[in-house]
């Protein structure tokens, strides 16, 4: 059984949590980097990753969604918390940018990448990597995270051009392959284009994946997205597994050592006690 690493999973929206962390260290995940995409979410992820501490790590984030929902204030409060348990995180995540016409509609690209912008500079303050949606934005997404000199980024689940994932490359940043990577052809593309020294292997669970038969996905399914990188690259499972699980270490600082391909985890080393919970709860609730 190999060693892997989902590093993008919606734990807060799992419905039978327990389970759906049974079944994944079953299949041989040994941590889950588990994101929030608002308050509530937030919470519920810190919430999650105390319980299950040396296994789910959680990163804080807004998503480019909920910005629609959100008074000026709101967004305010949303970023205030963030701040404040960003020592309970290994990252900033999910955040980001959607062009999608239904997103725009609600949240416009400027409104969007003015967040975003506050976002990536909390990233800079506290040295954190950033997890990234950017659906039909990836070029500005990628400027954006540049122009703050954000150090580590992954952009998960990429669909983009070949020519944003060369400065991807050349930028030292990340993609992370989801199960798409079976059927979805830019994803597959980009999966086959990306060193993989700079993969790394998600879920984004609980997503509905396939054509024709969909199936609802939880973080055991990172062994399809293994599955899948594998046969794009015509490298064996250990291989992909090996390489990308040590991707995720070194870029999230996750507490987990390898040495001889066995797997210990330290749980006196993890982010601080989270749950300070500080934020303004009359404007977020």
């Amino acid at each position: 059984m190999y060693s892997l690493v989902d590093t993008h999973a919606h734990l807060d929206e799992l419905e039978n949590l327990q389970q759906a962390l049974d079944d994944a260290r079953r299949n041989g995940v040994i941590a889950i980097v588990a994101v929030g995409s608002d308050y509530h979410s937030n919470i519920k992820t810190l919430e999650i990753s105390h319980e299950y501490s040396s296994f789910v790590f959680p990163a804080l984030g807004l998503h480019p969604w909920q910005l629609g929902e959100l008074s000026p204030s709101q967004i305010n409060d949303e970023l205030e918390f963030i701040e404040q348990n960003i020592a309970g995180a290994i990252a900033i995540g999910e955040i980001g940018l959607d062009y999608h016409k239904r997103v725009v509609k609600r949240a416009s690209k400027e409104f969007q990448k003015e967040v975003l912008a506050r976002l990536l500079e909390l990233a800079k303050k506290y040295h954190k990597p950033v997890s990234l949606h950017t659906r039909y934005a990836w070029r500005d997404a990628l400027q954006l995270v540049q122009d703050a000199g954000v150090a580590k980024a992954v952009f998960h689940w990429f669909t983009g051009f070949s020519s944003v994932l060369r400065d991807i490359i050349n930028a030292g940043y990340f993609i992370s392959v989801t199960p798409a990577a079976e059927y979805h052809e830019e994803h597959r593309r980009a999966a086959k284009e990306m060193p993989m020294d700079k993969l790394l292997l998600e879920t984004d669970c609980p997503v509905y994946y396939g054509r024709g038969t969909k199936y609802r996905s939880d973080p055991a399914d990172v062994t399809r997205s293994l599955d899948a990188v594998a046969q794009l690259k015509g490298v064996d499972q250990l291989t992909i597994a090996e390489q990308t699980t040590r991707n995720a270490i070194e870029l999230f600082s996750l507490p987990i050592a390898i040495a001889n391909s066995i797997v210990s985890v330290n749980p006196n080393s993890h982010c601080e006690t989270p749950l300070s919970l500080r934020a303004k709860r009359s404007n977020l609730n």
